[in-house]
């Protein structure tokens, strides 16, 4: 879109070539006619392609037209006389486009005075229209100057505009891998467990736990389908009760709350995040005997008296970090007195 605006920005600064033409029909007759008006073609063609050189970053070509340019102003100076200047609201835009601040300023004062001064000093010039090109020349450098700048603004608004759908996808992409994570290993850890259960068991009980298996199969589908769809209902009393169901299939006694009311609802959400993460983790890491989940307004613990170890870096607990920072919290892990691991978050 910009390059567009550019090109009719370019059309509109054409009229100084006609304008010029008036003073090439004036004091120009026959043959000098003729080379006058092909002179103006050819700084028009000029132009133009200093417009092109812009927007494709042709710099060297850029420059090599406006030094071509200026030159046919000059072999058009006999021809146009005075009118000539008027050419100036052309070039001297051009030649700011890639210089500082400063040395453009000082080229468009250059130009103006330029533009004043040398028709009352060329014999036969008529000085009184000297301020008119003056006017032109910073008027015209003016526009061209607020233009780049809009354009150079608009340019990097669409970078930026870029990069926040690139960071926003990116964000994306790791909250379902994070989500289908902390979903899954909880869901997939009672399955492994439940199976390895039901093949120790008598068929009645077996079939039982078999049908337990067939629904956290179920809720695992349904979980993948939330996370994608970027909905998660995760409650705390809900993963309390899960954990609790997890736990005795594997054999460790769950010491777990079975209210959750001194919770404000705004942190169960995050507590029940923390509650899933930790519970498994004790099932697939820990080989405890006992679980224990502590619960105030704001702080949840998750402890085991398992083989604890240091606080590794897996994909599930640095998830759950992310989640606690984000949320405000203080997360930590690690080995647990006298034995055992604890994974403790504390709400801001």
């Amino acid at each position: 879109m910009d390059d567009r605006r550019r090109l009719l920005l370019s059309l509109g600064m054409l009229c100084y070539p006609f304008l010029a033409a008036a003073g090439v029909n004036r004091y120009a007759h026959g043959s000098g006619l003729v080379v006058g008006y092909l002179l103006l073609v050819a700084v028009s063609a000029c132009y133009l392609g200093i417009v092109i050189a812009s927007i494709r970053s042709a710099w060297r070509v850029y420059w090599s037209l406006v030094a071509a340019m200026a030159v046919l102003a000059v072999l058009l100076a006999p021809l146009a006389r005075e009118d000539v200047l008027i050419l100036a609201a052309m070039i001297v835009p051009s030649t700011t486009a890639r210089v500082g601040a400063r040395t453009a300023a000082a080229l468009v004062f250059l130009g103006a005075a330029a533009c004043v001064v040398v028709p009352m000093v060329v014999p036969g010039w008529n000085a009184e229209a000297s301020w008119y090109f003056a006017v032109a020349v910073v008027f015209t450098a003016l526009l061209v100057h607020a233009f780049s700048r809009t354009a150079t603004a608009n340019q990097q608004l669409r970078e930026a505009q870029a990069e926040v759908a690139r960071l926003a996808s990116e964000a994306e992409r790791n909250r379902i891998a994070r989500d289908l994570h902390d979903l899954l290993g909880h869901s997939l850890t009672a399955i492994t467990v439940k199976s390895a259960l039901a093949r120790r068991l008598e068929p009645a009980a077996a079939r039982a736990e078999m049908e337990s298996v067939e629904q956290l199969a179920r809720q695992a589908l349904s979980d993948v389908r939330a996370a994608v769809s970027g909905y998660q209902d995760v409650t705390l009393a809900g993963e309390l009760a899960r954990g609790r169901e997890l736990l005795r299939a594997a054999g460790v006694a769950a010491d777990l709350p079975t209210a959750v009311d001194a919770v404000p609802p705004r942190r169960q959400e995050l507590f029940g995040w923390v509650v899933r993460e930790g519970v498994t983790n004790v099932v697939r890491h820990a080989r405890a005997g006992r679980c224990t989940v502590e619960l105030t307004a704001s702080t949840v613990e998750v402890r085991d008296d398992g083989v604890g170890g240091p606080a590794g870096a897996g994909s599930g607990l640095d998830g759950l970090r992310a989640r606690v920072a984000a949320a405000g919290g203080v997360l930590t892990a690690g080995p647990a007195q006298p034995r055992g691991w604890s994974l403790r978050v504390e709400a801001v």
